[in-house]
């Protein structure tokens, strides 16, 4: 089983971009699924998770998640991108409900990476 991040790249300030974190091996319907980001110099952020109960975790307005079971894969829609959203973001599950903790995860992505620069 693993989790696997795609959708990153460069993008304009105020620009959109939307990454996918696509599950195998298990289902979403039973996992919680988090969006994480690290900057360079910077500890590893948890942004938002989603699990049976819908947004456990929602963060900033700009940042939306969603799932489509059917494709086994999460989304992370970010709008209004600024040059301080520049990180690698992954993506992890953990079985049952959300929890915001990278090492309790039980499957952990390697990330995709966002620059955000004019």
């Amino acid at each position: 089983a693993q989790v696997v991040e795609s959708g990153g790249g460069l993008v304009q300030p105020g620009g959109s971009l939307r990454l996918s974190c696509t599950v195998s091996g298990f289902t979403l319907d039973y996992y919680g699924v988090s969006w994480f980001r690290q900057a360079p110099g910077k500890e590893r952020e948890h942004l938002t998770c989603i699990d049976e109960r819908g947004y456990a975790d929602p963060m900033k307005d700009r940042f939306i998640i969603s799932r489509d079971i059917a494709k086994n894969t999460v989304y992370l829609q970010m709008n209004n991108l600024n040059p301080e959203d520049t990180a690698n973001y992954s993506c992890a599950a953990v079985a049952g409900l959300c929890i915001t903790a990278w090492i309790g995860q039980d499957y952990r992505g390697k990330g995709t990476l966002v620059t955000v620069s004019s």
